[in-house]
């Protein structure tokens, strides 16, 4: 029986992180609020420590652990923020760490795991079961930190929702709607927590690229799905199989749904960031603000708050996109 974070694990999530990690501020463009006929507020986890909020859930997980399994290590996959996350809280607890990451992986962040001390070991991201790749790490002792589906990396993530909803009030502005980016759904599970605790009729949205809405999916099957191989898309943070298994429980109980977002919609997405919020946003990390334009979220006279992730994004791939019209 798999065991979900409630609100006071989160609380004790932000104790712990406490001085910690940056509390990003929530900004808006007076340019982005005129086109969407609403007020959109953004929370830019780009500038939280590694450069993605994946810092939050790793540090809460390794904090969970006993000295006698940091001693062991502890092991990770990801294709890159969430492998940042773990590099950065084993440099702080002083743990050996090891990271399983795709050969296409963006080589930013493939050199920032390594400038942070881990081990990198690399598979390709189609032909190989990620989690066989680290198997033999796990079966001589270290401690596996996974990147989505687990109660300690959850509640971390759903910090995010504890300081949105504070920083909301403080500008006497109740929100509407929340859109988060979503992978394996760590994030937008631990944010929809602290979302419906404070405001119960807020919706939550998730937001996945094209060809990879297994959340989308899910929620409209009732159970997990996965998704069909053979696709691509720019946006790499993002490109999972299957939601979590404890992610997509607390997802259908608290989404308003899903939406889908194309690769063109994302890239454009970046470049309004760019020019109107003065932010480096990478692919997986823009996905909420393209669904803005997607029409399936009522905007007209609301308010709404828009998670961007991450921030991790080469500089080739940033200025070709960026450059494109």
């Amino acid at each position: 029986m798999t065991i979900s974070p409630g609100i006071a694990d989160i609380h004790s999530a932000a104790a712990r992180l406490s001085g910690l990690i940056v509390e990003t501020p929530l900004i808006e463009s007076p340019e982005l609020n005129k086109r969407f006929g609403a007020r959109i507020l953004f929370k830019p986890e780009t500038l939280q420590r590694t450069g993605s909020f994946k810092f939050r859930g790793a540090y809460n997980k390794l904090s969970s652990l006993s000295a006698e399994e940091r001693a062991r290590g502890v092991v990770a996959f990801s294709s890159g923020n969430h492998a940042q996350g773990v590099a950065a809280a084993a440099a702080m607890f002083g743990v050996k760490a090891v990271i399983a990451m795709p050969t296409d992986a963006p080589a930013m962040k493939v050199g920032n795991v390594r400038k942070m001390g881990a081990e990198v070991i690399t598979f390709d991201r189609v032909r190989d079961d990620r989690t066989a790749v680290v198997r033999s790490y796990v079966a001589k002792g270290m401690v596996l930190v996974p990147p989505y589906d687990d109660p300690a990396i959850i509640a971390g993530q759903g910090t995010i929702g504890l300081e949105l909803m504070r920083q909301a009030k403080a500008l006497g502005v109740s929100l509407d709607a929340v859109v988060v980016p979503c992978g394996g759904g760590g994030l937008s599970s631990g944010i929809s927590i602290t979302i419906k605790d404070a405001s119960p009729d807020t919706a939550v949205w998730a937001v996945e690229p094209e060809h990879f809405d297994d959340t989308r999916r899910s929620l409209i099957q009732g159970a997990r799905v996965s998704n069909a191989p053979g696709h691509t898309s720019i946006c790499d943070a993002l490109l999972v199989a299957e939601p979590g298994a404890i992610t997509f429980e607390i997802n259908r109980k608290n989404l308003a749904g899903a939406i889908a977002v194309s690769d063109r919609a994302v890239a454009q997405a970046m470049r309004d960031a760019m020019a109107c919020l003065k932010l480096v946003v990478e692919p997986g990390g823009c996905v909420g603000l393209a669904a803005l334009s997607s029409g399936e979220i009522n905007l007209t006279g609301k308010c709404v708050a828009v998670v961007l992730s991450g921030g991790n994004v080469d500089f080739s791939t940033y200025a070709e996109i960026i450059a494109a019209s």
